[in-house]
């Protein structure tokens, strides 16, 4: 008998109390603090440096690079999005994506329209045509470091690539019979810079 009178009481309490649930999309929703929405992407602060999408645990964001164009194509998929906040949270700008309060806008018949692109400039190694990283990855590398960066072989070809310190000057150089002592002038990958140096230094 009391379970049942326990049950009436649930009943009538259910029946006479608000609903919990946002009534969507008839009435626009008002999400609560620190609410996890879409990811909304700065540009101007996003480098393209791969991070976010190391760390999505669902792979909502994925990468592609085209050596022939230059180009680093990165897809964000707000269809297998789980709304985690690593991205946000591990983005080494800390201002390149920021979890926004809009999730129930994501609503749609067609999931392609919930994919997004974005294109970075690649820097490309001038010996092996392997992918360094973008270009704008390298800029923030320098703002960051400060002078610092000027210990680096591969940010001075850069900056003087950016500024045009030697310009007029025959630093590109055609690789003809493996790797010379000018093509530390060019830029190069990590790998074929070490090979320069153990070779002629």
């Amino acid at each position: 008998m009391k379970p049942k009178i326990r049950e009436l009481k649930e009943a009538a309490i259910s029946l006479f109390t608000p609903a919990y649930t946002t009534k969507f999309p008839y009435v626009e929703h008002v999400p609560f603090e620190k609410f996890r929405g879409k990811p909304v992407v700065d540009d101007q602060n996003c480098v393209g440096c791969e991070t976010c999408a190391n760390v999505c645990p669902s792979h909502a964001i994925t990468f592609t690079d085209d050596r022939e164009k230059g180009i680093r194509t990165i897809r964000r998929d707000y269809s297998k999005c789980i709304f985690c906040g690593q991205c946000e949270e591990h983005c080494i700008t800390g201002k390149g994506v920021k979890l926004s309060d809009k999730i129930f806008d994501l609503s749609q018949f067609d999931r392609s329209k919930n994919v997004e692109y974005q294109e970075k400039e690649l820097l490309i190694c001038k010996n092996c045509g392997a992918v360094i990283t973008t270009r704008e990855h390298i800029r923030f590398l320098h703002k960051k470091l400060g002078p610092k960066a000027f210990a680096s072989v591969l940010n001075l070809n850069v900056l003087n690539e950016k500024l045009r310190l030697a310009e007029g000057q025959d630093l590109d150089v055609e690789v003809k019979d493996h790797l010379k002592r000018k093509d530390m002038f060019n830029i190069l990958c990590p790998n074929c810079l070490r090979l320069v140096l153990i070779k002629y230094l």
